[in-house]
């Protein structure tokens, strides 16, 4: 069967399915996104549970002194590869094709973990084995998440884009709300061999689910890529993604200023966002005096607001920069709460609502920059827009991470909280932007059925 006849198989059953009435999801209707996706929750899920998982094991029972400075370290071995690779990351998924990538760094990821659980067996498992595993994790999915972004034209029309965003972003939140559950959980119970167990299962699983996916080859810059059968679809995608892809990822950036703007200020955000992923086993530990627990009821509020948020971002009113500005203050006051107000439950409700806003964030720029960018650059900015990102990441772990062995986990919720406000207010400056320029929704732009290009464009994680 060609990647033609699938679409066009998918297309009548979308058809029927709206002539009967309400159409089926997505993931339903198009088995290949549906597959696609399915991979992605189970990479992002193993490697979430890995970092719960683990972040727990340090705290919990592998370090007795400096746990926030060994738990900090962890975490910035989990997101530096997003940002050291990002130019090879960039040429990698312009120039191969997007399924041979996603099952690779898939496979590779599978094979770590395979290792790291055949290691943790014996007694004595090394802390630097387990951040070398960190790092290799981290690595195979700095490769698969830009590339699966940057597939999702070649797997979806045009008129499901922005439900497709919807899906492929609330990945993270599934993700976070599975993985978190049984991170800890399978720590104590089961032991880091146990927990890598687990997770070569997933991305393995993953692996499989990608290879069987048909990937429709897309036009760019004028050329016209013709659907190609099963066993040419690669080359095709191959011809089609590499030709183009000529620009620096500084280029890229550079014109769209409107965009980097909104990327710098998320990124001064992520200081203060992502070092929750330090401050919930310091939390747990030495203020709620809770185990593993109380880690997976956190991490799991925190998952199950993001999901929530991903599939109601895009009805969040107003234009993305004011909408979020105004998540960024909620998420500020969500977070430094718990700082005040020591009990499970409140930091459990407080986690929810950040995640939440995160979620509802994401959705409003990330399916803005889908449209926004150029087809031809969308591999490297991508990978640029996760390096961007992802650079305060490794920061934010090592300072939270170290400032937690000095100061009390109440405080850092409050160092949290305010200093999410300065990134709220500057994105709130930032204004509206010019329909037709760099960095703005041009006019012919598809808003979302219903909507207006310049006052609620669809976009996406910040």
């Amino acid at each position: 069967m060609t990647a033609a006849s699938v679409a066009v198989s998918e297309a009548e059953d979308g058809a029927a399915a709206g002539a009967g009435g309400r159409r089926a999801p997505l993931i339903l209707r198009n088995r290949a996104f549906g597959a696609v996706w399915l991979g992605q929750v189970l990479t992002q899920a193993a490697v979430r549970m890995f970092q719960v998982g683990v972040s727990w094991w340090i705290v919990a029972y592998a370090v007795q002194d400096a746990q926030g400075l060994a738990s900090g370290l962890f975490m910035a071995a989990c997101t530096l590869p997003a940002v050291a690779l990002a130019p090879v990351v960039a040429r990698a998924v312009a120039r191969f094709a997007h399924r041979s990538v996603l099952r690779t760094a898939a496979g590779l990821a599978g094979a770590a973990s395979g290792v790291l659980a055949l290691w943790a067996q014996g007694d004595g498992l090394p802390l630097t084995a387990v951040y070398a595993a960190a790092l290799a994790l981290a690595t195979c999915q700095a490769f698969f998440d830009p590339c699966l972004t940057t597939s999702v034209p070649a797997l979806v029309d045009d008129a499901d884009i922005e439900t497709a965003t919807g899906f492929e972003l609330s990945t993270q939140s599934l993700a976070g709300l599975g993985g978190a559950l049984l991170g800890a959980l399978i720590v104590d119970r089961a032991g880091v061999a146990g927990l890598a167990a687990g997770c070569a299962a997933a991305y393995l699983g993953a692996a499989l689910l990608v290879a069987n996916a048909r990937f429709r080859a897309a036009a760019t810059d004028g050329v016209e890529a013709a659907h190609a059968t099963d066993a040419t679809d690669a080359e095709a995608t191959d011809a089609v993604t590499a030709a183009p892809q000529r620009r620096t990822l500084r280029r890229i950036l550079a014109e769209l200023p409107y965009v980097r703007r909104i990327l710098i200020c998320f990124t001064a955000a992520n200081l203060f966002t992502t070092a929750v992923f330090v401050v919930i086993p310091l939390y747990t530990r030495s203020v709620l005096f809770g185990g593993g627990g109380t880690v997976a009821l956190l991490e799991a509020s925190l998952g199950a607001g993001a999901l929530l948020g991903a599939f109601t971002g895009a009805r969040v009113p107003g234009r993305p920069t004011v909408a979020g500005a105004y998540c960024l203050g909620l998420m500020a006051l969500a977070l430094a709460l718990p700082g005040l107000f020591a009990h499970r439950l409140v930091m459990a409700g407080c986690l929810a609502v950040a995640g939440w806003c995160a979620g509802a964030v994401s959705v409003r720029f990330v399916a803005l920059f889908q449209r926004l960018v150029p087809a031809a650059d969308k591999p490297g900015f991508f990978a640029v827009m996760q390096a961007v990102l992802g650079a305060s990441l490794p920061v934010a772990s090592l300072v939270f991470g170290s400032a937690g062995d000095v100061l009390s986990p109440q405080t850092l919720c409050l160092v949290q909280g305010v200093g999410l406000l300065p990134a709220a207010c500057a994105l709130a400056l930032l204004g509206p932007s010019t329909p037709g320029t760099h960095g703005a929704p041009a006019p012919s732009a598809s808003p979302a059925a219903g909507q207006d290009a310049d006052t609620h464009p669809v976009g996406g994680r910040p």
